[in-house]
């Protein structure tokens, strides 16, 4: 356990651009809309207050800084010793924290920016449109799973871009394209895109923001572990 802990610590060493960098990013992009909203007095011109998708810029860079935690500090991690097994325990330990100090971080900006009426802006962007719920708790989680998710995602891609390079990468983002384009040629051909919408407008939030992304972050990992395994310096 102790050194799953050091394994964790290590992947603090760099607290500036593990914690720095996401929310600067997300910060020129929420000066960006807010400016936008500001500007163009949204609400006024539609009737109603906007959302925004500004905030994946959070959830896309968080992931590129795990994509990053994998291809540079597992080769340290080995040389000082530490299994596989370790670095990854460690760095889901850090993932999951992350995870739930973002959820918590993103709860409070919600809250805010309900408090202020978006901002004076009525912009509507910590938590965008469905993804904003009442209970405070449940806020944390909403907005935390996904993280979650987004996080495992980068690791697993780090492992992919460490065990096969550059090829990997690609082949990785050429199955995505095949599998999901599929899927996409499929529901169009059976005719089947407004049961989609159906089932999808039937689930919960807690189904589809909790529920979801953490089954899926549980696959992620399971994969991300595997390939792990025969991972080289």
């Amino acid at each position: 356990m102790n050194r799953v802990l050091a394994a964790t610590r290590l992947n603090a060493a760099h607290g500036l651009v593990i914690f720095g960098v996401p929310w600067l990013v997300v910060g020129i992009s929420f000066a960006i809309n807010w400016a936008i909203w500001q500007l163009a007095d949204i609400p006024e011109q539609t009737g109603t207050d906007g959302f925004t998708g500004g905030v994946l810029a959070l959830y896309i860079t968080v992931m590129i800084v795990f994509v990053q935690t994998v291809t540079q500090l597992l080769p340290f991690a080995m040389g000082v010793s530490l299994s596989r097994r370790t670095f990854f325990l460690g760095t889901a330990l850090m993932g999951v924290l992350q995870a739930l100090g973002y959820g918590i971080a993103l709860a409070i900006l919600t809250r805010i920016e309900n408090a202020t009426n978006g901002w004076g802006a009525g912009l509507d962007y910590w938590a965008p449109g469905p993804m904003e719920v009442d209970n405070v708790a449940l806020q944390v989680l909403v907005s935390g799973a996904p993280m979650l998710a987004f996080i495992i995602a980068g690791i697993g891609m780090g492992v992919v871009q460490k065990r096969w390079g550059p090829s990997g990468v690609w082949g990785l983002i050429i199955g995505s394209l095949v599998v999901f384009g599929g899927l996409a040629v499929l529901v169009t051909w059976l005719r089947a895109w407004g049961d989609v919408g159906s089932w999808l407008t039937d689930q919960s939030v807690a189904t589809l923001a909790v529920g979801l992304p953490l089954a899926l972050a549980a696959v992620l990992a399971v994969l991300a572990f595997v390939g792990l395994r025969r991972t080289v310096p």
